[in-house]
This record gives C-alpha cells, sequence and structure tokens, in this order.
C-alpha cells in the first residue's frame, strides 16, 4: 500500500457517537434522522487532527454550556482533544435551514417542479454555507474537507430538528 493510500485511511471517523446526557434522546424521526447522519459521516469522511498521526479516529459529541463539545480520540482510545465549538456563528443558518427545510416539505406536495426545484437549490446554498462555516470555525482543531462538513452539518442540523 502506497504511503498516500495509508495516510488517507488514517486521517478518518471510524465511529461517532452522541453523548446521551447532554444532548438526550429524540423521538424515533430524530432518532432516525441522527442515525442517517451519523452513517453518512462514518460512510465517507476525510478527518485529521494537525500534529497527531494515530487515527483513524472516533468523535464523541456533547453539548457543554452551550457549545458543541468533540472529542477526538484515536482508534486505540488513546486522546488527541477536546475542542468547544461554539454553536452561535450557525444559529442563523440554522434557522434559516430550518425554515426552507420546512418549505420544501410542504412544496413537495403542492408546488410545480419549478418551485420545487428552486427552494432545493436554496436549501443547498444555506447547506453548503454552513459547511464553509464549520471548515472555518474547525480550522487548526481538526482537519475536514467539505463533504465531511456538509455530513457534519446534517448531524448538527439533526441534533437541532425538533421533528
Amino acid at each position: 500500500m502506497s504511503e498516500a493510500a495509508k495516510q488517507e485511511r488514517k486521517n478518518r471517523l471510524i465511529a461517532v457517537t452522541l453523548d446521551e446526557s447532554s444532548i438526550g434522546r429524540g423521538n424515533p424521526d430524530q432518532e432516525h434522522e441522527r442515525a442517517i447522519a451519523i452513517y453518512d459521516i462514518v460512510e465517507e469522511n476525510t478527518f485529521g487532527v494537525p500534529d497527531h498521526d494515530n487515527g483513524p479516529y472516533t468523535l464523541h459529541l456533547a453539548i457543554v454550556e452551550k457549545k458543541l463539545a468533540f472529542e477526538v480520540k484515536a482508534a486505540d482510545g488513546s486522546g488527541c482533544l477536546t475542542h468547544y465549538l461554539s454553536l452561535t456563528p450557525l444559529k442563523r443558518v440554522i434557522k434559516d435551514y430550518e425554515f426552507i427545510c420546512d418549505s420544501y416539505y410542504k412544496a413537495i406536495r403542492s408546488a410545480s417542479p419549478a418551485q420545487i426545484e428552486a427552494i432545493d437549490m436554496g436549501r443547498r446554498g444555506l447547506h453548503n454555507e454552513a459547511s464553509e462555516l464549520l471548515v472555518q470555525r474547525l480550522d487548526g482543531k481538526v482537519e475536514i474537507d467539505f463533504d465531511t462538513a456538509r455530513r457534519l452539518f446534517t448531524l448538527i442540523y439533526a441534533l437541532h430538528w425538533k421533528g
């Protein structure tokens, strides 16, 4: 196996867990959305920790003082870092995303295909905006690519989503 291929296998998440005491359990729809988001992240991602070369990694998410705590460990259980991400910069985009998702699901029932497509383009645009914000906010703490940031925002939104 080439060195690049070995590094690619190391720079990834192999598990994502949620802290039930701080995040809590959701209703069945919420739990389903969370499980899908976690599956998508683990299935395909790029995730590294600067100055650590002991991946692959596990990620445990918790809420601590209104911040999203990223507890990153190597697969062998050794700790790499804990980073507290303020959710305040994401509040507006989460609120806008929730609104546009509601509009999208309502449009599916009665709107024309052109209207649905326009709403979906706006939804994807907001998702991209949130993903770029995540990449910026995590810069220097964890290294993620844009697609992984998109999947991570999906999970953050699923944690917030009321169902």
